[in-house]
């Protein structure tokens, strides 16, 4: 086999600005779509749980679609297919230090949706773990449905959805190679881009797969700290002080 070491440890060891700025970019469209992604579940968790069906259906809509549908075509055709369609066009946006380009625009955002999609039925599946009897107390104490979740409930579904959530985010770093159909040089685009200069095709795609096997070994890690610190972890006080509060409620009955 024509296995050019030198090749391979260069850019494993040296990598070049192209390949630099791929793992860069990668981190970044993963980080941004899985903010977008987590605060979008939240949401649509949230509206899952209201019994109007002016919030629930949109959002089962919403799940059932993205969850439906490759994540490729969603990427190709938001991009694409809707510029195509003259609907929407993702401009480049100047934000003064940096220009945002349109496709990096359509890559986290589609990731972010279909991110949401999944982050919605994980943090609904966090959120029904909550013992029934805490939603009962808070009523007999008059608490609100937004105090209830910011105070009780999701402090305690949280520990509850972090393995899913690090697994999510362990997916989403990989999933960043499939926006490199609509031009953003992530790591794979910049291993192409390279390999058409050098022809060294086998040493370089060697090289993206261990980056990539770095970047979720890191995760793994601190996605297994996160675990631990979280299981270890106290209840918040104020669960703990509504927790009293209730005892005495139903003492008192």
């Amino acid at each position: 086999m024509d296995f050019n070491w030198d090749i391979f440890w260069q850019y494993l060891l040296q990598p070049s600005d192209v390949y630099l700025y791929g793992l860069w970019l990668t981190c970044v469209i993963s980080v941004s779509a899985m903010v977008l992604g987590c605060a979008l579940g939240l949401a649509a968790a949230l509206m899952r749980l209201s019994t109007n069906p002016l919030l629930q259906y949109p959002v089962r809509f919403y799940v059932w679609l993205m969850r439906g549908t490759p994540l490729l075509v969603q990427i190709v055709f938001l991009y694409t297919a809707l510029a195509a369609g003259g609907i929407f066009r993702f401009e480049d946006i100047d934000l003064g230090w940096f220009i945002l380009p349109g496709n990096i625009q359509a890559a986290i955002i589609a990731l972010g949706l279909n991110e949401g999609a999944y982050m919605a039925e994980i943090i609904r599946a966090g959120i029904g773990a909550v013992d029934k009897g805490q939603y009962e107390a808070s009523r007999s104490l008059g608490m609100t449905f937004g105090k209830l979740m910011r105070r009780i409930v999701l402090p305690q579904a949280f520990r509850v959805i972090v393995p899913p959530i690090g697994n999510e985010f362990n997916v989403m770093l990989k999933n960043t190679t499939l926006v490199s159909v609509i031009g953003v040089q992530e790591l794979l685009l910049s291993t192409q881009m390279v390999t058409s200069a050098t022809f060294r095709v086998f040493e370089l795609y060697l090289v993206v797969a261990i980056y990539f096997l770095l970047l979720t070994t890191l995760w793994g890690f601190f996605q297994r700290w996160l675990e631990v610190r979280f299981s270890q972890s106290a209840p918040p006080a104020s669960s703990r002080m509504f927790g009293r509060q209730a005892m005495k409620l139903l003492r008192g009955r």
